[in-house]
């Protein structure tokens, strides 16, 4: 009897003792719901901070590019002009003045002296006025001088020639921005490997009749005709720009005229050239080598823009600036893994505590026995 009085003494005491971790396990569980209630509005009222928090886009257009709209005279064909386009690299204003004051004046004057030439030969020699032509088949005087002046004049010419030439192909400094343009049977697509890697594919904007209802089409804002892309690339003023073209399928030609760029994108080659824009603005031009059936729709849409909206039209694209810290996503989860770590140590020995008096009380019902 005794022996039975003692069994149920110790079941009722193991019988409180696994009710009192529930218990006190429950006010946990019930306040489990109450905490993610209470988390869940600020979760709510987080979201609209973070929305505010977000910077704002430097007006950003449709297609992700700052807006920005066309300048008469700048950057794309001018009806009635009958020059070069108005020049924004240092390679194209020095292109434009050798075309001004030394290719058009010695063009103009050769022209003018050949003219003047054809003319006075069909006066003085005709036959009215000259009956009985001359038989001279040589003259030494006049043969020296229409070879020598030729040359030069070819040596005034390739003087500065080569001297632009090598300009233009001068290598990129180490601050530049890099621009892959990827020629494509009909389009272009670009890559900004210092930043982050950013992808862009730029087709032609159609005309209005050209597109079903509510697909986007070119207006007057966009550029003009056969010029206008839906996607247009940015580029900072003030920056060197490291060009570098290729083509996936047959040989296409990056060409913009007022930046004084043609430069070939061959298929498994990568050609290179180097830059730098003066003036913000909108720039356009087309691809300039035979490609195919629709060489003629291959259009380049260039926004050149300040440093600093340059460096935040990058972020808007999900790209980063050279030297910047990319954020990571997983760096919240690294630092709750550390704090989650304590909090596990420091229930193993509660739990450990809990687990000691039923160890003791089984062991004396085993006694007992």
């Amino acid at each position: 009897m005794r022996i039975a009085f003692k069994g149920l003494a110790l079941a009722a005491s193991l019988a409180l003792a696994g009710l009192m971790p529930a218990a006190a396990q429950a006010p946990a569980k019930q306040e489990a719901p109450v905490a993610a209630a209470a988390a869940a509005p600020a979760a709510n009222a987080a979201a609209p901070a973070a929305t505010a928090a977000k910077p704002a886009s430097p007006e950003l257009a449709m297609d992700g590019a700052p807006a920005m709209t066309v300048k008469p005279m700048l950057g794309q064909p001018t009806d009635g002009l009958m020059t070069i386009q108005p020049q924004v690299t240092a390679n194209g204003r020095r292109a434009h003045s050798f075309h001004d004051h030394i290719l058009l004046p010695l063009i103009t004057a050769i022209s003018l002296f050949v003219l003047a030439l054809l003319i006075w030969v069909v006066i003085r020699y005709r036959r009215a006025a000259n009956p009985v032509p001359s038989k001279t088949s040589h003259n030494t005087a006049i043969e020296i001088v229409w070879t020598l002046v030729p040359v030069l004049i070819l040596v005034a010419v390739a003087v500065p020639s080569i001297g632009l030439l090598n300009a233009q192909y001068k290598p990129a400094p180490a601050n530049a921005v890099t621009l892959k343009a990827i020629g494509n049977q009909w389009y272009w697509s670009y890559q900004y490997p210092d930043n982050g890697g950013i992808e862009i594919t730029a087709n032609l904007l159609k005309e209005k009749d050209q597109v079903a209802a509510g697909e986007r089409y070119r207006t007057d804002a966009d550029g003009p005709r056969l010029l206008a892309t839906d996607n247009r690339i940015v580029l900072p003023v003030g920056v060197p720009i490291r060009l570098i073209t290729t083509a996936n399928d047959v040989i296409h030609s990056w060409a913009v005229p007022a930046f004084w760029i043609k430069l070939d994108a061959v298929p498994g080659r990568l050609n290179e050239t180097s830059f730098t824009i003066e003036k913000p603005g909108l720039y356009f031009g087309q691809c300039s080598e035979l490609c195919g059936a629709r060489h003629g729709y291959m259009p380049i849409a260039v926004e050149a823009v300040p440093p600093a909206e340059f460096a935040a039209w990058v972020k808007a694209k999900g790209g980063s600036m050279p030297g910047e810290a990319k954020p990571a996503a997983a760096a919240p989860a690294a630092a709750a893994a550390p704090a989650a770590a304590p909090a596990a140590n420091a229930a193993a020995p509660t739990n450990t505590a809990e687990a000691a008096p039923a160890n003791a009380a089984t062991a004396e019902a085993a006694t007992g026995r």
